[in-house]
């Protein structure tokens, strides 16, 4: 398929989503109950019926999934220890270590997954983001608690929120499911697939409307690092790992392109819940986000 027709619309609704904010069509009060919709109820639900009507023998790939965990880890140990050289402030060093490898999996990545991959794609992109999301909800908790001045953090609140994922648990679920061998009941099918009918194209659209770049020229040097460690060192990492290990590009190409997939908007929620710098993430956000559709481009070309 060819990259230019899936890269373009897919970011032609991300600006559409900017425009429309812009214009007073999906005003902030809009965002937040829209949002939750798409995380919590069309995602999940497209994820879960993708992967359970899919045969799993061909999606599931235990050692794509190790490597593309080994990227993260190391792209999470390498941004800790620039921020360290580099002494970046102490709030902002938690917020950029985590907008350098915490990935936007499941409204760009898997969109790129679906819209260039087709169906059998999201499904081996679906299983991958289950396990993916899972380190990188851990790693983030760790490097905002050792920054973190609230010392009565509960990490079991945090613990229970990673677990209870929308992502992680409808792919277990539909991994689940299709382990079963069972039909999906024909009435609960069509349900599903008029929910997950709307998740990708909403999604898009909220990642627009959420975009700022206002507060980016206060730290814009690091900014930018964090971006190009994101989009760029992260999937290299992960591109040269896949080929060390003699991997075919088939197996591995939902990897790279999740890796590739900007920095995710929980950034910011995190930020804002454990202490970090909402500005720095709000930045890192909207500058990944945007340049993404390049980098996008580029790594699909390559591989």
């Amino acid at each position: 398929m060819n990259i230019i027709t899936t890269i373009i619309p897919i970011f032609t609704i991300i600006a559409l989503g900017w425009l429309a904010r812009s214009r007073g069509f999906m005003p902030p009060g809009f965002l937040g109950p829209a949002n939750r919709l798409v995380y919590y109820l069309a995602i999940p639900a497209m994820i879960f019926r993708s992967i359970s009507k899919a045969s799993l023998a061909g999606s599931f790939h235990f050692d794509v999934i190790a490597v593309t965990l080994l990227a993260v880890l190391l792209i999470f140990g390498l941004g800790w220890l620039s921020a360290l050289i580099c002494r970046i402030g102490r709030r902002q060093t938690a917020t950029f270590v985590q907008s350098a490898f915490h990935g936007n999996l499941g409204y760009i990545g898997l969109a790129v997954s679906y819209y260039y991959l087709g169906n059998e794609g999201l499904v081996r992109a679906g299983i991958l983001a289950g396990f993916v999301m899972i380190l990188q909800n851990l790693l983030a908790v760790f490097v905002l608690q050792c920054y973190a001045d609230d010392i009565s953090f509960s990490k079991r609140r945090m613990l229970l929120k990673i677990l209870g994922n929308p992502v992680i648990v409808s792919s277990i679920a539909g991994i689940l499911f299709s382990l079963t061998g069972a039909q999906m009941p024909l009435i609960a099918g069509r349900s599903l697939d008029i929910l997950s009918g709307m998740s990708l194209p909403l999604a898009l659209l909220l990642i627009g409307a959420s975009l700022s770049f206002d507060s980016a020229k206060h730290h814009f040097g690091i900014v930018v690092f964090s971006a190009l460690a994101k989009l760029i060192i992260l999937p290299g990492m992960g591109l040269f790992l896949y080929r060390f290990f003699a991997l075919s590009h088939e197996e591995f190409l939902p990897g790279v392109i999740l890796l590739a997939a900007p920095t995710a908007t929980i950034v910011f929620i995190m930020a804002q819940e454990m202490g970090g710098d909402r500005d720095f993430a709000v930045s890192a956000i909207s500058l990944s986000t945007l340049l993404s559709a390049l980098t996008f481009s580029l790594w699909l070309n390559l591989i």
